[in-house]
């Protein structure tokens, strides 16, 4: 047992877990100068210099921090986090009151969901008991070649996605699961002709699925769906209310008729001050503003 777990054990506490070891070193950079030496982060978390030197030599392998000779900074790796985030959360506050106002005019189950990388994330869950048979959660994930809205996002994305689909299987989740490259990639084509993606029990039996892809004229950011039991026998009819719904997120996030944003300047031009900014403009290509718009 090392020093700091005896002491831990001393005091009536258990030892730290390597998870809250690390977050205490990253708490050291809060309100922080935006470098510190292994020195300054050893004394600000209170964790031992080999301990806190091993954690920041992970944490720089993961991009989380950056090293410069002596000393750490926060990393790309954290400030991409941060946006993700931030731009999650945004997405989310702006949904919300139109996904709520889905589920009371439909009745069924309404998501929220993002793509990362072949699998769908839901953001937001809107639903009662009766919804409980569809086996979603917030932060859940589901593989996106069997869901109505990673088809929504995928037939509305970058080519690159859906080759990486792909290559990563077309598993058969049902009976009804699109399992040949060439029908799935007619599935996404005649997404793109209705406006809208449809799941008939590919992911699991007796559960059904439009989605609206989130999006204005470029790349689809996210997709909002509609599912449950019943919903194949609404399938036409529930298609515009769905679209119409993604319509009015869009309008709430970037107001109708906006124009797009600018593109990042590259790496190496002049900021305020001709001051380069090659931070700013990694993390805003990491995020596709452009793209998305």
């Amino acid at each position: 047992m090392t020093t700091s777990a005896v002491e831990a054990v001393e005091a009536g506490m258990p030892p730290l877990s390597l998870l809250e070891k690390a977050a205490k070193v990253l708490s050291a950079f809060e309100s922080a100068g935006p470098r510190l030496t292994l020195t300054e982060v050893v004394q600000r978390s209170g964790i031992r210099r080999s301990s806190a030197h091993r954690i920041l030599d992970q944490l720089v392998q993961l991009r989380w921090l950056e090293r410069e000779g002596r000393d750490y900074r926060l990393g790309m790796g954290m400030l991409e986090l941060g946006a993700m985030a931030s731009h999650h959360n945004r997405l989310r506050r702006a949904a919300l009151p139109h996904l709520h106002a889905l589920h009371e005019s439909t009745g069924h189950l309404v998501h929220l969901t993002v793509l990362d990388g072949s699998e769908v994330v839901y953001l937001e869950r809107i639903g009662g008991s009766d919804d409980s048979v569809v086996p979603s959660r917030m932060g859940g994930r589901q593989p996106a070649y069997c869901t109505a809205s990673g088809k929504a996002i995928l037939a509305f994305g970058d080519g690159t996605a859906v080759d990486q689909v792909i290559r990563d299987g077309l598993r058969p989740r049902t009976p009804r699961t699109l399992t040949r490259p060439e029908s799935f990639r007619r599935e996404l084509a005649m997404t793109r002709e209705r406006g809208v993606a449809f799941d008939h029990e590919e992911g699991y039996r007796g559960v059904f699925c439009v989605a609206a892809p989130l999006r204005g004229a470029g790349r689809a950011i996210a997709a909002i769906s509609v599912s449950g039991h019943g919903v194949h026998r609404e399938m036409e009819r529930l298609a515009p209310v769905v679209r119409g719904c993604a319509r009015s997120v869009w309008q709430s996030m970037f107001g109708p008729g906006r124009q797009p944003e600018k593109r990042a300047q590259p790496v190496g031009a002049g900021a305020a001050g001709g001051i380069p900014q090659p931070s700013m403009d990694n993390m805003m290509a990491w995020l596709r503003f452009s793209d998305w718009m």
